[in-house]
């Protein structure tokens, strides 16, 4: 089924926010905690106006391949559609890019990540 929310997609940053949520998906996702190993987190500054209108918020974090084995990014897994993906893909602007990771519990799941 197309609206089937079998996608895992691993938030770390604003799209855990229930406006950017509404904005990009038009409801609230259900997520639960998880952690990204192997990756830490800094911060990014926005440009994008649409992006900044959005989330209220000019820096965004942005996380990357950590040297620390120890380093870990915590947040929330939401299971969504593929349309629901696209409307991520679209909301997050070129400085990240979309890939694949095991996250702490074992689940694979989709991330930005920085590009």
């Amino acid at each position: 089924m197309a609206d089937e929310r079998s996608i895992l997609l691993f938030s770390y940053g604003t799209l855990q926010q229930e406006n950017v949520q509404l904005a990009s998906f038009g409801r609230l996702l259900d997520g639960h905690d998880d952690a990204m190993p192997g990756y830490r987190r800094t911060m990014l500054e926005i440009t994008d106006p649409e992006v900044i209108r959005t989330s209220g918020k000019r820096f965004h974090p942005v996380v990357a391949p950590s040297a620390d084995p120890a380093d870990s990014v915590p947040g929330k897994v939401f299971a969504i559609t593929a349309a629901e993906l696209a409307a991520a893909d679209r909301y997050e602007v070129a400085d990240y890019k979309r890939i694949s990771v095991r996250l702490a519990s074992g689940r694979e799941a989709f991330v930005y990540v920085k590009a």
